[in-house]
């Protein structure tokens, strides 16, 4: 037994230090980012913020919605050919979507028969609560070999070295985040996680090491969050409660004194694997729970709402782009972020 005794910190242990800008306006501010991936060769152009791969977020309707602000999409692990196929009816669709699945033999089947009828599809997620497997390792290997030419995502992790192993095992981009999500209960259940602004610095100085990319997964829970996560190094945002409760995300829709409300729960709540598959396992506790949150209706209100609060710490601390945010950025650590005597926002 050791304990680490460095502090590691939480986006809402920190804020930005304001720095002197040239800049007239938050309209100046170039959001897009380009990539070209280590082992894929492919190029991507886009704002590098990501719909999470959960039930009713990871939806087709999203990931409509998201490509018109070129942003990703992952899409759920359970969506179906025909589903798939009322995507290639958007221009450009394969650009901001990733197929998404985890190491089972179904669900690996599934992707492969996804992208034998789809190979426009530019982007694999596979998605695992614990990327700390040897097997896991070895799967995105395997993977890699089949699909040499395909982008692939690869998570979760949130140390330096499992970072680095998994870019040598063949992933482009990895996934780091255990247990910040808004409906994610591994740290309770489980007593495992680590503070996702210091794993974002220590993953992201690892992967662009090898020449790689990492998404910051989960713990958002405000625009200023997720400039913290791209001002800690992170290459893409992946967001999942900050999307939910939005029409596009489907779900049905629950009346409650004169109010709607949307369920949403986290991908490995009771909920969800009732749902998908036929109920939580003997061996198993549920890590997830069901919240309802209030409906959201278009979710174009929500992302011009995160895209203008990039914008904005960006004019605070003088990048005139979304690429160099990290080069500007300075953080101070703090006890109190707002002035909350009103209630919080």
């Amino acid at each position: 037994m050791r304990i680490e005794e460095e502090i590691k910190l939480d986006y809402s242990d920190v804020l930005f230090r304001p720095k002197r800008s040239t800049l007239k306006s938050r309209r100046e501010v170039n959001l897009n980012r380009k990539y070209k991936f280590k082992h894929s060769k492919l190029s991507w152009e886009g704002v590098p913020i990501i719909a999470s791969n959960m039930d009713g977020v990871g939806e087709v309707g999203i990931a409509k919605k998201l490509a018109s602000f070129k942003m990703m999409t992952a899409l759920t692990k359970q969506h179906g050919s025909k589903e798939i196929k009322n995507l290639e009816t958007s221009k450009s669709i394969h650009n901001y979507v990733a197929l998404s699945c985890g190491t089972g033999i179904d669900s690996y089947a599934r992707l492969k028969n996804l992208l034998k009828k789809n190979p426009k599809f530019k982007f694999i997620c596979i998605d695992v609560a614990n990327g700390y497997s040897e097997n896991f390792s070895y799967f995105v290997s395997e993977v890699r070999k089949k699909y040499p030419n395909k982008t692939i995502i690869a998570g979760n992790v949130v140390t330096a070295d499992m970072t680095q192993e998994l870019v040598l095992s063949g992933a482009d981009i990895v996934k780091v985040g255990i247990g910040p999500g808004s409906v994610c209960t591994t740290r309770i259940q489980t007593g495992v996680g680590y503070p996702q602004l210091s794993a974002v610095l220590e993953c992201a100085d690892a992967a662009h090491g090898l020449g790689a990319h990492i998404i910051a997964d989960g713990g958002c829970t405000s625009p200023g969050d997720v400039a913290k996560g791209f001002g800690a190094g992170a290459d893409f945002v992946m967001l999942g409660g900050m999307l939910a409760g939005h029409k596009e995300g489907g779900g049905n829709i629950i009346k409650d004194n004169s109010k709607d409300y949307i369920e949403f729960y986290g991908s490995s709540s009771e909920e969800a694997n009732e749902k998908h598959y036929g109920g939580l396992a003997s061996y198993r506790s549920s890590e997830g729970k069901k919240v309802r949150i209030e409906y959201r209706s278009s979710l174009e209100k929500t992302v011009k709402d995160i895209l203008g609060g990039i914008r904005s710490s960006c004019t605070y601390v003088g990048a005139p782009t979304l690429k160099q945010l990290s080069k500007c950025t300075t953080f101070v650590r703090v006890n109190n972020q707002y002035n909350d005597v009103f209630g919080k926002v």
